[in-house]
């Protein structure tokens, strides 16, 4: 089992790297759910449908696209733990780069969840523009 967790893994970071939305969506399972961490604009738990409606944005945002190096791999059952380093052109002409630990965790081959993991601050400059998320009201 966790040899191909690995490999559909591995195939899921290829689809990130190729820009390849109907690859990428279909990995998940009809349950399945992406959690971006952290309190920026785009953090967030999505679904499958959310997913797929946002999927297309990334690669907007990235004409030139988006490139996921995979530094570490590790599974164990359903999960696998990946640490990557990814870099790109950014619309507003700036270099994004960033650090993660993403975990993913499949059931019969189709990804059920993908926690992300990264430098949170990255994300704000560059991907939001350098907006924030309003302060809660205490």
């Amino acid at each position: 089992m966790e040899q191909l967790n690995k490999e559909k893994a591995t195939a899921f970071f290829a689809a990130l790297n190729r820009g390849d939305i109907p690859a990428i969506v279909g990995a998940y399972a009809e349950d399945g759910r992406c959690v971006t961490m952290g309190n920026t604009l785009i953090s967030g738990t999505f679904d499958k449908a959310q997913i797929s409606a946002a999927a297309g944005g990334i690669f907007q945002v990235f004409p030139k696209g988006i490139r996921f190096t995979i530094d570490a791999m590790t599974a164990e059952g359903e999960r696998v733990a990946v640490e990557a380093r990814s870099e790109g052109l950014h619309v507003s002409g700036q270099i994004y780069s960033n650090q993660y630990h993403f975990l993913m965790r499949f059931r019969d081959g189709q990804l059920v969840e993908f926690k992300e993991y990264m430098d949170t601050e990255r994300v704000t400059d560059i991907l939001c523009g350098g907006q924030k998320r309003p302060a809660a009201a205490v």
